[in-house]
């Protein structure tokens, strides 16, 4: 016992020693600009130095205390003295919060996109399509892996919600192949944020666009944003090779399966039927698995078939056509929002035509709504700090600074690599953006100025972001796919990054190569 108590002592003794120097010196930095606000002479349309900080500030403290929302109003904060704007609500925040193109992501992520699992939680409708799935192609522990695999880029709307559906549903199937804990987390975080960019009829060209807006003119409105995401889906490497390699994984394909200890994983799972070794810590997942559906409602694959049918319907047949038969190549017709309201509608219909009460199909709504909370707050502050890097002139510094100092073949590979290490430090890949985006795009734009290799910059670091937080031991998407399927949140780290980072280093040798080839 006095064993543990010192242990205990000391960790508490440490937290307090770390939150005393992060006060101090978040303290020293908020002086400095105080002092300094105002006085500060603008040249070129930055403030030298100053114009840094704010990002950069966000970026150290994100790194240190793993926690995005504090780090993004830190950054927020220091910009407005920086800049002579101290009060950030009436100069940052409201404008920031209270234009079209946020309003927009707000109602296809928070409403539409939350309240439409938020109804599946209800009608079951995504567990019944998954069960039966299973039921039809499920042989053996390769084809549990395919069926995740599909899974996987079914549930495509995004990383967190990705992870929780496809889990969820694919375990119970997978569990009677065989198939280890290590392989089913490892194939539902490895379908979650990869899929969700390269199939992008989600909410992601929404945020990213409201991010890249007003940072190169022929960024102007949402539309030209969602439209420049679109056209860069050939060249996201690294989402594009984690997909491949995790469907030869599935397939039992590859050559060799990288790391030892996913190795030893899928011999002990085959030989012994043990899902998790014998000192693994489960994560519990009972709460991600319990039926939520109210009593005497039968679920049915029309409960899953007519939203996702009216989702990827409406998203994805007006772009084809108008992109391919009427040739508009230059304004394709999109619409995603439109297509997650008609979606949520179609579902909410259906529950209540089947019988569910008004109360229980509104509940699932809003239920579904309060589960993704926590990323509007992170969005609104996201796109605030993209108002405060403007204003400092951030994204002309760097440029002045380091612009002509880059090899351009370089660039692509040097934004995905740091990239890749803000998001493993912070866990999260739309912080990453948030905090990247702004500078990354007119750094690139001044380095070569021709879009292909603007497109290639962008790609990169959409991929680079979407490793980090895969492969992040603090990542949502990391906790919630060992939740989902049961397995030791550790061990789940350990067997993933070997595949994962065998994606990356193809990614980053692919973007040099296309460079050196075609710009």
């Amino acid at each position: 016992m006095t064993g543990f108590s010192s242990y205990f002592s000391k960790l508490y003794h440490d937290e307090k020693r770390l939150r005393r120097v992060y006060i101090s010196v978040f303290g020293v930095v908020m002086i400095a600009g105080l002092l300094t606000a105002g006085n500060i002479p603008a040249q070129n349309g930055h403030y030298g130095f100053w114009s840094v900080l704010p990002p950069l500030v966000a970026i150290i403290l994100a790194f240190w205390t793993r926690e995005v929302i504090s780090s993004l109003f830190a950054g927020i904060l220091l910009g407005g003295i920086i800049s002579g704007k101290p009060n950030i609500i009436a100069e940052f925040l409201i404008p920031s919060i209270g234009t079209e193109s946020f309003a927009m992501i707000l109602l296809v992520y928070l409403w539409a996109l939350g309240g439409l699992i938020g109804i599946w939680t209800r009608t079951g409708g995504a567990e019944a399509f998954a069960m039966r799935a299973g039921q039809w192609m499920v042989r053996g522990p390769r084809s549990a892996k395919f069926f995740t695999w599909i899974m996987g880029l079914i549930f495509h709307q995004g990383g967190t919600i990705s992870t929780v559906l496809t889990g969820a549903t694919v375990r119970p199937v997978a569990d009677k192949k065989r198939v280890s804990h290590e392989e089913l987390a490892y194939m539902v975080d490895s379908t979650a944020s990869p899929a969700a960019t390269i199939i992008p009829f989600n909410v992601w060209p929404f945020y990213v666009s409201g991010l890249i807006i007003g940072t190169l003119p022929m960024f102007a409105t949402t539309q030209d944003g969602v439209r420049f995401f679109f056209s860069a889906l050939p060249f996201n490497f690294y989402a594009i090779f984690a997909l491949i390699i995790t469907l030869l994984f599935a397939l039992e394909l590859l050559p060799f399966v990288p790391g030892k200890k996913m190795r030893a994983a899928i011999r002990r799972a085959r030989e012994s039927g043990e899902l998790n070794h014998e000192n693994a810590t489960p994560m519990a997942a009972k709460e991600l698995t319990r039926s939520r559906v109210p009593k005497g409602y039968n679920p049915g694959l029309i409960d899953f078939f007519g939203p996702i049918g009216a989702l990827l319907g409406v998203a994805i047949l007006p772009y084809v056509v108008t992109y391919f038969v009427l040739g508009r190549k230059d304004d394709p017709l999109l619409l995603i929002a439109e297509a997650f309201v008609i979606a949520v509608l179609v579902g909410m219909g259906i529950a209540i035509l089947k019988g569910m009460s008004l109360k229980d199909a509104v509940g699932g709504f809003v239920d579904g709504c309060k589960g993704v909370t926590i990323g509007a707050i992170i969005l609104a502050l996201a796109v605030s700090l993209k108002e405060v890097a403007e204003a400092v002139g951030t994204a002309d510094y760097v440029v002045a600074m380091i612009g002509d100092l880059i090899l351009p073949f370089l660039l692509p590979g040097t934004l995905m690599v740091l990239c890749m290490i803000i998001a493993f430090s912070t866990g999260t890949s739309w912080g990453t953006y948030a905090v990247v985006f702004p500078v990354a795009i007119p750094l690139a734009w001044a380095v070569v100025p021709d879009p292909f290799f603007l497109t290639l910059c962008f790609s990169a670091v959409v991929g680079g972001s979407v490793f980090g937080d895969q492969c992040s031991p603090i990542s949502d998407t990391t906790i919630l796919s060992s939740l989902a399927t049961g397995c030791d949140l550790m061990d789940h780290v350990y067997t993933q990054f070997p595949l994962a980072i065998s994606a990356g280093i193809l990614a980053i040798i692919s973007y040099a190569i296309t460079v050196l080839l075609f710009v």
